[in-house]
């Protein structure tokens, strides 16, 4: 098991040192930003950009799974646009003959979601929590024309499809070789957040939950707080040896705590400071966030996710 961690951070680490979000495309040859790998045995990720979603990178900006059990196979994500699952599929084939039996939505928006699209034509039950069907039924719509003001003519055949079957804490799956649990752990970076707990590899497909290589967003509806409770309450307790987040390369709980649970609480810290000196929104945008300014998306991200713990504090 340690040679099998040390290999995969290895390639985790060696991954990372040509991962930009000014690398426009590393896979020409699809419309997926990169080519599935395979992190465990029979467990892979096409690893998205870690740059906002364009037209260069088709908004395959995330990280797109999939588990071949041995009795079909379970994809994470439906992908930002129609194209994306389409290629997907394309990449899942080459991998295996097994059909594709479950597509799980890591949240409600575009990159998780407007893929279904494709699976939904293709038959392919869908799975999400409660308040991602709710998201997607009160803003899909909204979202689609978002993805396509950017995506333009790769907007092509993607609709809003919803989700076929929702959970609300815990779906136990057994599939093939496979025991898979699809968790809700609690209020994280947005509504539905959803964690695919994979318990006898000890391996975590932590959606939004989690990043460490690029800068997470706080949007108006995460609430920091809780974020940190689900987190030291539900997900830490998994100790989980591999990582697969939302956004980035596969990694271990170490880094995706250092750059989630540990910026959040920092970020706070700085707030709360700034608050007893006095200090009010306009100038709560520029506390000092330079430990994590290496990190792909700062300059769009940093002072958004002051200005939004600020708000969130002031009240406290």
């Amino acid at each position: 098991m340690m040679r099998c961690v040390g290999l995969l951070l290895s390639a985790s680490l060696a991954f990372s040192a040509h991962a930009s979000e000014d690398i426009p495309d590393q896979y020409p040859g699809s419309a997926l930003y990169s080519k599935p790998v395979e992190v465990i045995p029979h467990v892979w990720s096409a690893i998205g950009a870690t740059a906002p979603p364009t037209y260069e990178n088709s908004g395959h900006n995330n990280n797109l799974s999939f588990i071949v059990t041995g009795d079909g196979v379970i994809v994470i994500n439906g992908g930002a646009a129609y194209i994306l699952a389409k290629a997907l599929h394309r990449e899942i084939n080459v991998v295996t003959d097994q059909p594709v039996k479950l597509v799980i939505d890591e949240n409600g928006q575009g990159h998780a979601m407007l893929g279904n699209s494709y699976w939904a034509e293709q038959g392919v039950p869908i799975l999400a929590h409660v308040d991602t069907a709710h998201e997607i039924e009160e803003r899909g719509n909204q979202i689609l024309e978002g993805m396509k003001r950017y995506n333009r003519d790769k907007a092509e055949g993607t609709f809003v499809a919803p989700p076929t079957e929702t959970f609300e804490d815990k779906r136990v799956i057994e599939m093939g070789n496979f025991r898979i649990e699809v968790l809700h752990l609690g209020p994280a970076h947005g509504p539905g957040d959803t964690q695919v707990w994979l318990p006898e590899q000890s391996l975590v497909i932590a959606g939004d939950m989690a990043f460490h290589e690029r800068m997470l967003p706080i949007f108006e509806d995460t609430i920091v707080a809780d974020w940190i409770e689900t987190w030291e309450n539900g997900f830490e307790a998994l100790n989980a040896t591999y990582v697969i987040p939302g956004h980035g390369h596969p990694t271990n709980m170490a880094q995706v705590r250092r750059y989630t649970r540990d910026y959040l609480l920092y970020l706070r810290s700085k707030i709360g400071d700034h608050l007893e000196d006095g200090g009010d929104l306009a100038d709560a945008y520029y506390v000092d966030q330079s430990p994590y300014a290496h990190l792909d998306t700062f300059e769009e991200l940093a002072t958004k996710n002051a200005g939004r713990v600020y708000e969130q504090m002031e009240f406290e």
